[in-house]
Order: structure tokens, then C-alpha cells, then sequence
């Protein structure tokens, strides 16, 4: 799967009793969900489920799948991924990575200390936060600006930061 699909959210929740699911959005660009007839929901194999209606509603959209009709059946989705084939996903600009790329990564500063690995991906709304874990200063949150993030090598599995004062 990886490299094939992106992950665009993940469902939380069932919402209401006609199966409408509700799903924790991993996206910046979630209109896309809207134009798409067809999105993919994980279940051991990426499974096409066809989409009857996409709203928002706060931080997350609220999806009708056409083959899902009761709370029960909507239930049944609680935790899998919503996911889109690559080749739908609009192109990247310069210096942006897709979630799937920045976790995992090494995170080191530019002095070549190791702060751990990069766990999770907070979506502020200003701007995101690496979730960095495994390293000599436990949890630590790295804001994804440029005066913090100086480089992500994607090949050497590293992103290299300036610490600036109060981050640790």
C-alpha cells in the first residue's frame, strides 16, 4: 500500500443512524473529498467504497458511503483509513511532504544531536507539528516553520532542526 495511496483521514465515529461516518481529516486540502465519487477505506487491502455525500463539520467531514446505511454498519469503519490513489492528489509545491513521508524520519539538530523519531503530525492550522519521540528529552514538539525546520533529506531519513530557545 504505501507509495500507492495517501491516507486523507481517519474514521472516528459513526454520526447519527443512517451510517454517515464521521472522519478526523489528515489532509490540507479536504474539498478534494467533495469531487471524489470513490474513495478507499483500509481493511487489510485498500477497499473502493463509493461516496453519496461529503459536508463538513468543524474540524472533520461527515461521509456517506452509499453501501452503508445504518449506525451499526458505520461502527464497523471506526478506526480505518480513508484513503485516495496518489495519481488523484494534486501536485506538491517545493519543501512540502506528505504525512506518510515525515513519519518515521530521524529527527537531528544541526549541532547533530538525536532527538528521536517523528511519531505523529499535529495539524495546528497555523502551521504543523512534528510529534518527536525516543530520544534523551522524551516528547518533543517541533513546529514545522522554517526557522526550526532547516532540512528534510528524505533519502537519508532525517529532518535537521535548529533548536530555538523554549523547544526543549
Amino acid at each position: 500500500m504505501p507509495g500507492e495511496y495517501l491516507i486523507v483521514g481517519q474514521i472516528v465515529a459513526p454520526h447519527g443512524i443512517r451510517g454517515e461516518v464521521k472522519v478526523r481529516l489528515i489532509t490540507e486540502d479536504p474539498e478534494l473529498l467533495q469531487e471524489l465519487e470513490t474513495l478507499y477505506v483500509d481493511d487489510a487491502a485498500p477497499r473502493p467504497m463509493q461516496v453519496a455525500g461529503v459536508r463538513f463539520h468543524r474540524k472533520h467531514a461527515l461521509i456517506q458511503f452509499e453501501d452503508i446505511t445504518t449506525r451499526t454498519e458505520a461502527e464497523a469503519l471506526r478506526g480505518l483509513y480513508v484513503l485516495i490513489p496518489k495519481a488523484w492528489a494534486p501536485p506538491l509545491e517545493e519543501d512540502e511532504f506528505y504525512v506518510h513521508e515525515i513519519l518515521g524520519l530521524r529527527v537531528v539538530t544541526t549541532r547533530g544531536e538525536e532527538l528521536g523519531k517523528v511519531v505523529d503530525v499535529i495539524f495546528t492550522g497555523a502551521n504543523d507539528v512534528y510529534v518527536v519521540r525516543g530520544g534523551p528529552y522524551g516528547e518533543v514538539l517541533i513546529p514545522a516553520i522554517k526557522e526550526v525546520v532547516r532540512a528534510v533529506d528524505l533519502e537519508a531519513g532525517e529532518i535537521r532542526v535548529e533548536l530555538i530557545e523554549g523547544l526543549i
